[in-house]
């Protein structure tokens, strides 16, 4: 029997969602949880892998069990055995060929980034911090350049496996509201690091050093070492993986930004 579960969590104690030698993962902490409630070895495969210290608000993923158990059991009596900074929010099960990764239509990721003289307390580990004054207008002027599909070169990490670089980005939504500010972006994949390399540049944008023309000519040269160092993974969150209807997963919350915030830090008035 193949089961399809949606979880959430905090990646601010853990080394990444990929199983390591250490047990230091989500994905380590899960599959523990799992196995015991199954009473036999659970592997799970997840939609995506995030890096150590980033967040997930809507995380999907499989598992093949012969064990019977109620629906209720990979819920709440996995949830009993997880820490508590990750919880499964959903699981049922799903035909034999649903494949979390291999079905997923599209990502969206959140990346929130305080922009504050002083760097914050309360967001520690849960948002990125940028301390000169940045000019959202600018950023979003820039952010219109990389809508569509491009070879997004420039915006990958040295070490990313990916078979090819072309991604195509469907959303880069940027909010303010206050000190914080909220980077929305959808694409139908994400290279490793390619969020946090965009904010980047767009934080080098902000700050007044290049334009939108520089970003033009990051996508044209598809060098990464001509762009902005990667910024912090603390800000960033796995927010919705797009999946066909017929698979009959819940869909991801469609909270706007800075409501999705509010929610996640405790601050809604």
């Amino acid at each position: 029997m193949r089961i399809a579960l949606v979880l959430e969590y905090d990646g601010s104690a853990h080394c990444g969602w990929q199983r390591q030698p250490s047990g230091c993962s989500v994905q380590d902490a899960l599959e523990a949880a799992l196995s015991a409630i199954a009473c036999h070895e659970v592997r799970v495969v997840a939609a995506g892998r995030t890096d150590a210290g980033v967040h997930a608000i809507y995380q999907a993923a499989h598992f093949d069990t012969s064990a019977q158990r109620p629906p209720d059991a990979w819920v709440r009596g996995v949830n009993t055995l997880l820490p508590g900074r990750i919880a499964v929010r959903w699981a049922s099960p799903v035909a034999d060929d649903f494949h979390a990764r291999y079905c997923a239509k599209g990502r969206r990721y959140l990346y929130l980034l305080s922009n504050h003289a002083v760097r914050p307390g309360l967001l520690h580990g849960r948002a990125g911090w940028f301390h000169r004054p940045l000019d959202v207008d600018r950023m979003r002027a820039a952010a219109q350049v990389l809508l569509g599909e491009h070879d997004f070169s420039a915006f990958r990490a040295a070490e990313c496996q990916a078979a090819s670089p072309v991604r195509t980005l469907t959303r880069l939504e940027i909010v303010r509201e206050g000190d914080l500010i909220v980077f929305d972006l959808c694409a139908n994949a994400f290279l490793q690091h390619m969020v946090r390399n965009i904010v980047g540049c767009l934080v080098y944008v902000g700050k007044g050093r290049y334009s939108s023309e520089w970003v033009q000519a990051l996508l044209e040269k598809r060098d990464r070492r001509l762009a902005a160092p990667t910024f912090d993974a603390a800000g960033l969150y796995l927010a919705g993986v797009d999946y066909d209807a017929s698979w009959n997963l819940p869909t991801p919350a469609g909270l706007p930004p800075a409501d999705t915030w509010a929610a996640l830090a405790g601050r809604r008035g």
